[in-house]
């Protein structure tokens, strides 16, 4: 399994930013611009804080296994393995989601005077930060559930001959 990519996210982030802005700003001068939904800062916070306990979970399952404590459970690959693969999804939705609120969000600066458009933009905010809590909770996720490198991951098995 491949490790998640800062830059890809930043990436899905910005790119998500920009095409939101330039529909954010067409939508408007065409019509009326969609709200922000306050739930959307919440679920994203929910699932940063699934992440999070998920981790610190295996993170202590691991390390009572690793000090061979009497009594500790075990770790199940095949369930280390789905809980990055939640992560990994998850920060991946969670930067093109807090993108896509990012560039509402500069949109509606631009109309700050409006007390609903103000609201707006608060939401568009936290909504942002909590997909950057949902990025980061899975990142640690990713860093817990990581297998310790193999010194010789580059032989094939066999010592050269010299």
């Amino acid at each position: 399994m491949r490790e998640l990519r800062i830059r890809v996210l930043a990436g899905v982030f910005v790119v998500a930013g920009v095409l939101s802005w330039a529909g954010a700003r067409l939508w408007n001068s065409v019509g009326t611009l969609p709200s922000v939904p306050l739930a959307a800062p919440i679920v994203l916070a929910l699932i940063a804080v699934v992440l999070l306990s998920t981790a610190l979970s295996l993170r202590a399952r691991l390390k009572a296994q690793r000090e061979r404590r009497p009594g500790a459970k075990g770790v199940d690959l095949m369930m280390a393995a789905r809980a990055v693969v939640f992560g990994q999804a998850s920060a991946l939705v969670a930067a093109l989601v807090a993108g896509m609120y990012g560039g509402t969000g500069v949109f509606l600066l631009e109309l700050l005077d409006f007390p609903a458009r103000r609201d707006q933009a608060i939401y568009a905010g936290f909504s942002v930060l909590a997909g950057v809590g949902v990025i980061a909770a899975a990142l640690f996720l990713e860093r817990v559930c990581k297998l310790p490198e193999d010194d010789d991951q580059n032989h094939t098995g066999a010592e050269p001959v010299a």
